[in-house]
């Protein structure tokens, strides 16, 4: 119904006006650079894998725990580091410089739930930052996890 209404109050002179102001929106929209910014992230990500090899060996060095445990460490270091980030309200900034390098990692989902928590904190720790927290790294989890059971049942019927 509201459809309808909607066509019909719409004149044709409100349709070429619409189509002008698209003309001029894309002519003064700034073109993507797309294989300076994949460059871009391609080395950034590979500064930040470089940088979570070289925690993971000092790690082992310092603490003298095994590399799954430094990775770990390593990955909390991360973690903690794009959240203080965030929270510094620097983050942003970092990004649209490094581009998806540093999102991609665990930094980009550290991002998404500090982000969200900031975002929510007004309105208290359970309805605000509780029901908040998770609002796009939730859908990164459940993608996770049933990928993960995916392949993993493909490795097991293949016999990996």
């Amino acid at each position: 119904m509201y459809i309808k209404k909607l066509i019909v109050n719409t004149s044709i002179g409100d349709i070429v006006k619409q189509n002008e102001y698209k003309k001029i929106v894309d002519k003064h929209k700034p073109k993507e650079k797309r294989m300076k910014n994949a460059l871009i992230a391609f080395v950034i990500g590979g500064i930040i894998g470089a940088l979570g090899q070289l925690l993971i060996e000092l790690y082992m060095s310092i603490f003298s725990v095994p590399s799954s445990i430094a990775g770990t460490y390593m990955i909390v270091t991360f973690v903690f580091i794009a959240s203080l980030l965030t929270g510094l309200g620097v983050f942003d900034s970092i990004v649209e410089f490094a581009k998806c390098g540093l999102i991609i990692p665990i930094t980009g989902f550290s991002h998404s739930m500090t982000s969200a928590a900031l975002d929510a904190k007004s309105e208290g720790p359970v309805y605000g930052v509780g029901n908040n927290i998770f609002r796009l790294a939730g859908s990164v989890i459940l993608y996770g996890i049933v990928s993960a059971w995916f392949f993993g049942m493909i490795r097991y019927f293949i016999g990996g």
